[in-house]
């Protein structure tokens, strides 16, 4: 059994499920939908060029949540995950994933976002196993903050390898899909790299390295 490891925004979803949710936030009224929204944009613009700073757009859209219980996020996020995610999944992505479940490898999703949009987006995929950026809870709400290292760039491998450790599981024979050059690191870990709707610089590693690109829908 191999792990058939996926990115999840941009990857599994056209779109970020970050921004979804900042927007999402708007509507229910619990920010400023101009100011919030701009800042949104120029927090992914650096994210899209490799310039982020992940503490940096954490704290800033986790603001909003706290004080907020998990249980109260929870209830909102699933009717989100319906209304808004389900319709954007790529449908070669469902097929991707079925495939590897069929060959009987181990699915995980690891992504920079966080695990209260990633879990439930990942259990509609049927994806029970998820690595992605853990909030702070204190005194029973988010307290703004996260824990733990950020899985964002070389923070991925840090909190896979010790995942790995955890669960007795290697890396021989993993695959991992991912759209952005921030995951490069990864991709060239595992040995069987797959790029999918890729950025220009990933392209051009891709093509560079002769891994598959896949122009999933």
């Amino acid at each position: 059994m191999a792990l058939a490891i996926f990115d999840l925004d941009e990857t599994l979803i056209h779109g970020d499920c970050s921004s979804l949710w900042s927007e999402q936030m708007v509507r229910l009224g619990w920010v400023d939908g101009e100011s919030f929204m701009q800042r949104d944009k120029e927090l992914m613009d650096a994210y899209g060029r490799g310039h982020l700073a992940m503490e940096d757009y954490m704290a800033f859209s986790l603001e909003p949540l706290i004080g907020r219980t998990p249980a109260e996020i929870e209830h909102l996020v699933g009717p989100w995950v319906e209304d808004f995610i389900e319709p954007i999944i790529f449908s070669d992505a469902t097929k991707t994933i079925a495939a590897h479940r069929k060959a009987g490898d181990r699915i995980l999703v690891i992504s920079a976002s966080g695990t209260h949009l990633v879990k439930p987006i990942a259990e509609r995929l049927g994806i029970d196993e998820v690595l992605a950026i853990e909030l702070d809870v204190a005194h029973g709400v988010y307290s703004g903050n996260t824990v733990g290292t950020l899985t964002y760039r070389e923070g991925k491998i840090t909190r896979l390898l010790e995942w790995l450790d955890a669960e007795e599981e290697n890396l021989e024979g993993a695959s991992f899909y991912s759209d952005s050059r921030n995951d490069l690191p990864l991709l060239l870990k595992v040995d069987f790299p797959h790029v999918v709707n890729p950025d220009p610089v990933l392209l051009e590693q891709a093509e560079k390295s002769g891994w598959p690109i896949h122009l999933w829908k």
